[in-house]
């Protein structure tokens, strides 16, 4: 086995700058998004998983449809789907109506990024 294998990833030990609650997400740097496994202090070690369908925040004032990229936005801590200024950080697995509080995400490293 290869000596440099450090861990799987789907679950990454992280220091946000701000406090994050449990099932929050939280954009680390340009690129790497996970979602708090339980609440996590500011610049404190806490679990963060960057995999799986997870139920995460929305604008409530937006229609989502399966298969639509979502974008983190930091300052109201939810996705949408504006690219301009924010990271993809997923895919939407479930379609949810205008106004809904929530949207079921499928994180992905991969995903292309822009519109």
């Amino acid at each position: 086995m290869a000596r440099n294998f450090k861990q799987e990833g789907d679950t990454l030990t992280l220091t946000p700058a701000a406090a994050v609650a449990a099932g929050e997400g939280y954009l680390f740097g340009a690129a790497l998004f996970g979602v708090a496994l339980a609440p996590v202090a500011a610049n404190a070690p806490g679990q963060f998983a960057t995999e799986g369908v997870w139920e995460l925040a929305k604008t409530s004032a937006l229609a989502i449809s399966v298969g639509d990229r979502l974008f983190w936005d930091a300052a109201n801590k939810c996705v949408n789907k504006t690219a301009t200024g924010q990271v993809c950080v997923g895919v939407a697995v479930s379609a949810v109506a205008n106004p809904s509080a929530t949207v079921q995400v499928l994180l992905e490293s991969t995903t292309p990024a822009g519109t």
